[in-house]
């Protein structure tokens, strides 16, 4: 019955359109941190390019939900291509790490398009609301693909391939021409048509804002009365002139219930991914590889942490959960066994180490897609789009948070090996 629910009366072009953009938003994100040891070295924290790839971002999320509503998507959306692609040719066309300046100049392209994408998970996140559940489970799948595709794609264009980091980097800094072509040709612009006679086409000037479901909005994204009837069918449209979004719970404790879960396992999730793998290390004859970097992006940024992400990013249309603090626990569990690989080396096989990574990838993305969707069943029509736009800064204050701590963790952890004969860690 919910998934009868989730797809009824929703037009296919709703989904690819979600799923690119949720794939697009994400993906430069992914190949950033897939290339953070390429972009740093091996004697810099890779924390460190997690915090330049996620606290812009996060303060954007802190304070974006009170003024962006009067940008109209449309300038949202070129902006955020503009800014990403310029980032990601900073980082490009920056020479190798060689002394702190070029990490430098590399760090502020990875700024640039932390900020893209911040902006553009706020926004896009805010913009299901307009077209449905569906629009959500896209968005959400399409986010979970972008580490199977982003990570996958700079393995093989690097490793398989033998394409320069420059090259690679290069390339993927057009990716983001595919979300102006989902947003402004396949998305139906129904629920953001002007209505007839709202404006001249003439006008200029500060956007003129009505409000609807309690959101300030411009007039040329006004809900059609008839189109897309099936996806907005519940949809009400109310009146209102306040100068900023409300508060969009009234209930402090509701809020927070909310967004605990979701930070909880992204503090666990980036601690593991960013700080533990780096030093969850075996001896090259008992594995599948022949060179130690090749431990980092498998078990972090390629296939089976992200393969476990994207299938429960999936998983809306099956499977809800309404209950987000156990798999949070889980996923504190999992933080704590390879802290403990990593110091006392008590897993005897990396093949069960993939299998936790896989483990760890399904709960953090299980916790990402449910939370959202338990906002669009719970929260107020007219506080919805707020809300989940707003709660978006829990994921990236859960990574900033583990990026703060991982940088003195993984040196830790790295320094413990080294003193007790295992120097693996320093051969990345």
């Amino acid at each position: 019955m919910f998934r009868a629910r989730l797809f009824h009366g929703s037009d296919t072009r709703v989904f690819v359109a979600f799923w690119l953009l949720g794939l697009i938003n994400n993906v430069l994100y992914v190949i950033i941190l897939s290339a953070a040891l390429d972009l740093v070295g091996p004697n810099v924290p890779k924390a460190v390019v997690l915090l330049a790839d996620v606290m812009p971002s996060f303060l954007l999320k802190l304070c974006a939900p009170y003024f962006i509503h009067v940008v109209p998507y449309s300038l949202r959306v070129t902006l955020f291509v503009l800014t990403s692609t310029g980032g990601m040719l900073l980082i490009a066309l920056t020479p190798p790490y060689t002394d702190g300046n070029t990490i430098t100049t590399k760090l502020a392209g990875v700024v640039l398009a932390s900020l893209s994408s911040g902006a553009g998970e706020l926004s896009f996140l805010g913009l299901t609301h307009y077209y449905g559940l569906s629009s959500l489970a896209a968005w959400s799948s399409g986010t979970g693909g972008a580490g199977l595709v982003g990570a996958g794609a700079y393995a093989v264009a690097t490793t398989s391939i033998g394409l320069s980091v420059k090259t690679s980097l290069l390339a993927s800094a057009f990716l983001p021409v595919v979300m102006l072509v989902s947003f402004f040709v396949v998305l139906p612009r129904g629920p953001l048509k002007r209505k007839k006679g709202n404006l001249k086409s003439g006008f200029e000037g500060p956007p003129l804002a009505q409000r609807r479901d309690g959101v300030d909005i411009e007039n040329d994204e006004l809900v059609s009365g008839h189109e897309d009837e099936g996806l907005l069918s519940n949809a009400k449209v109310t009146r209102s002139h306040s100068a900023l979004p409300p508060l969009w719970a009234n209930n402090v404790i509701q809020n927070l219930r909310r967004m605990l879960p979701l930070l909880l396992v992204y503090v666990a999730e980036y601690l593991i991914n960013q700080s533990v793998t780096p030093t969850l290390l075996f001896p090259l004859a008992s594995t599948p590889f022949t060179h130690y970097r090749s431990f980092y992006p498998t078990y972090a940024q390629q296939t089976i942490y992200q393969l476990g992400v994207f299938i429960s990013r999936s998983s809306l249309p099956l499977v809800r959960l309404h209950r987000l603090y156990p798999p949070s626990c889980l996923q504190c569990l999992n933080l704590l066994i390879l802290i403990l690989q990593s110091l006392l080396d008590i897993i005897p096989s990396v093949y069960i180490v993939f299998l936790i990574v896989f483990w760890e990838g399904l709960l953090g993305g299980a916790v990402y897609v449910n939370t959202f969707a338990l906002i669009t069943d719970q929260v107020d029509q007219k506080d919805r789009e707020f809300a989940l736009g707003t709660t978006s800064v829990s994921d990236s204050s859960g990574i900033m948070i583990a990026g703060l701590l991982g940088v003195g963790l993984e040196e830790a952890l790295c320094g413990w090996q080294v003193q007790r004969g295992r120097d693996w860690c320093r051969k990345l």
